[in-house]
């Protein structure tokens, strides 16, 4: 049993008993930078991506794989959807950091994923051969100013297809690859940090899947490769950063197969020259980060055989039991850009005066299930996914009050409790930046952690918390198409909410609350789009 049991079993229980180190203070003052900062790297601005029409939620999460090809255009659009500053946003709200924003250097700019804290630590690197349109090379996306600053001449993808073992990608020679320096989120949660940016790579991947879908093309993700080997192209510090997944993209005009790898490594293997400045005078490493990262490290490169997670799959809902029918879903007709500039956070701005419609419901059910499984290399096509959904229905009309169990094959909500669960939800939400009883319902997905651990091992961690945050963002981007409200939090005392759904029978841990209902009439919202 590795280090990752551990740690899982210390952020389920955090809500009782704080993580080490329990005194710790965020110095606001000395904060890094929400990305990185290479001096003196050559920049080379992205051109802008005209959406079409057909381009929907609706499509992006229900419609089939893509089989087209990415173009520059292509790639620039995505990257600055999802993950490039597109505009500036002001509003009364009840998060805690209401009376900075005004600040031009606390200013809040958007972006089309979510991240843990609004803190965007994932790194995109685009590792592009000879097939692509500039000079081969490694580039770095500057989120800021939405282009790329190019770290290394030369083709390095022969790295890559080495580091991912020679068969994933082995006809690709262009490559996203995430990675994360750990600072950009410890200096605020510390130990929770590697719990909280696991996530955010499954967000991130969640909006691309969402975005290449609805364009006719497919994202599909590695887990597990040779990481030292990619760290040391990106010339990364291996108790600092970490690279946590790895993005095949099928380009317009490449060969049918790339260049064949050498045997072993070669004498001199590339390695990225540029380094990043570190804004922050004084930086921490967290003990249990780094053991959590190094026990992700073992085994990195020994992708589990197809079929090692099928015992660890999400339970069948039971048969029988009461139930409650859910009317079919809404099309979600808007566009994806226009879903993603408008998702946002509700910060304590629910109310319901107005209750939840049942197909509205129905509708952000059926992205969460949409969701719950990533297209990774460890996932077989067509299984069980690793995640199910609980709901807590506040108010929505035409369903009782009460905590249920989500059944995707016949869109039914099977009842656990019932009655008002508004004092049990707000009770147990440790912030005051939500009323959670105000909200329409609570979503609050689960997974065998245990069971997902002793199946692939250690880095399998990654992977649950990835298909987590993959189902927060298209929580959160079928509420913007839908016209609800939304909000995600992990301050919840997670036993409760285990004692309360009788998870510690099946296994089952809870891993996020996911709110959504109407806000309140006349906000006071202020944005400037910038992009």
């Amino acid at each position: 049993m590795g280090f990752a049991h551990e740690y899982a079993t210390a952020i389920v229980r955090r809500g009782r008993y704080p993580m080490e180190p329990a005194d710790f203070v965020p110095d606001w003052a000395d904060r890094p930078r929400k990305g990185k900062h290479f001096p003196g790297a050559e920049t080379f601005p992205l051109p802008r991506d005209e959406a079409p029409a057909e381009a929907t939620v609706q499509q992006g999460l229900f419609g089939p794989r893509g089989t087209g090809a990415f173009t520059l255009p292509l790639l620039a659009g995505m990257l600055q959807e999802s993950y490039g500053l597109v505009g500036r946003r002001l509003a009364v709200q009840a998060n805690s950091d209401l009376g900075t924003l005004p600040m031009y250097t606390q200013a809040n700019w958007s972006r089309g994923t979510a991240s843990g804290g609004g803190l965007y630590p994932i790194g995109v690197h685009w590792v592009s051969g000879p097939s692509g349109p500039l000079t081969p090379g490694v580039y770095y996306y500057s989120t800021p100013h939405h282009h790329m600053r190019r770290l290394l001449a030369g083709d390095a993808t022969a790295e890559v297809r080495a580091a991912l073992g020679g068969r994933l990608g082995a006809d690709c020679d262009q490559f996203l690859v995430l990675g994360v320096r750990f600072w950009q989120n410890a200096f605020k949660y510390n130990s929770f940090s590697y719990h909280v940016v696991t996530m955010d790579i499954g967000a991130l991947l969640q909006t691309w899947r969402i975005w290449a879908r609805a364009r006719g093309l497919h994202i599909g993700a590695a887990l597990w490769f040779d990481e030292a080997r990619l760290g040391r192209l990106l010339g990364l510090g291996q108790d600092e950063e970490g690279v946590f997944a790895v993005v095949p993209l099928t380009w317009d005009g490449a060969p049918s197969a790339a260049p064949a790898l050498p045997a072993g490594d070669p004498p001199t293997a590339p390695r990225v020259r540029h380094a990043d400045q570190e804004r922050s005078r004084t930086t921490m490493t967290f003990e249990t980060v780094r053991r959590m990262h190094a026990a992700a490290l073992d085994g990195a490169a020994d992708r589990p055989a197809p079929g090692t997670l099928d015992t660890a799959l999400a339970l069948p809902v039971p048969e029988g039991g009461e139930r409650t029918a859910l009317p079919a879903p809404r099309p979600l007709d808007t566009p994806v850009g226009q879903a993603l500039r408008a998702r946002r956070s509700s910060f304590g701005r629910f109310q319901a005066v107005r209750p939840l419609p049942a197909d509205a419901l129905s509708t952000v059910l059926a992205a969460v299930d949409a969701a719950s499984s990533l297209d990774t290399d460890t996932e077989t096509p067509g299984a069980p996914p690793l995640s199910r959904a609980y709901v807590f229905v506040n108010h929505v009309a035409g369903i009782a009050q009460g905590s249920y169990l989500y059944d995707g094959e016949d869109r039914s909500l099977r009842l656990v409790k019932a009655g008002a669960p508004g004092e049990f939800l707000q009770r147990n939400y440790f912030l005051a930046n939500y009323n959670l009883e105000q909200a329409g319902a609570v979503i609050v997905p689960v997974a065998r952690t245990t069971a997902v651990l002793d199946a692939v091992g250690d880095r399998g961690y990654r992977l649950v918390n990835a298909v987590i945050g993959a189902v927060s963002q298209a929580v959160y981007t079928a509420s913007a198409a839908a016209g609800l409200s939304c909000g995600v939090a992990l301050g919840f005392d997670a036993i409760s909410f285990t004692e309360e759904l009788a998870l510690d029978r099946t296994g089952e841990v809870p891993l996020l609350i996911m709110m959504i209902g109407h806000e309140r009439p006349r906000p006071a919202d202020f944005r400037y789009e910038i992009a």
